[in-house]
């Protein structure tokens, strides 16, 4: 499995980028791209979508799951993965929801939901 460093510098290079150029498009300093290039650093999941999003690749690309670089979700499944409404009883009936690898019950997703609602009004 190739290392995320590996395809972000290899994905650099196609585009004719310097690490100063690209780290300037990104918002990130140059040694934070360097150090990520040579995977002595992890970047976070915001700096890795905006790299993702940057050269049109996966996230699964960059992580180096698959090698088809042009491999992302189609519009609708993203709007509804982005939209998704856990406390909508038909999406918990298709859906199952695990915790520990251990499905929840519906009573148990019903509370954890309640415990998000919860804590948010907290705030």
């Amino acid at each position: 499995m190739t290392k995320y460093g590996d395809r972000i510098a290899l994905l650099r290079e196609r585009h004719a980028l310097t690490q100063e150029d690209l780290a300037s498009k990104l918002g990130i300093s140059r040694a934070s791209l360097s150090h990520y290039e040579t995977s002595r650093r992890e970047p976070d999941y915001t700096t890795l979508n905006k790299i993702a999003s940057f050269f049109h690749v996966s996230i699964d690309y960059l992580l180096g799951r698959t090698n088809q670089s042009n491999r992302t979700l189609d519009v609708e499944v993203r709007d509804f993965v982005d939209n998704l409404e856990l406390s909508d009883e038909k999406i918990m009936e298709k859906f199952a929801l695990t915790i520990d690898g251990k499905k929840l019950s519906p009573d148990e997703a019903r509370r954890f939901i309640a415990f998000v609602r919860a804590e948010r009004s907290l705030d």
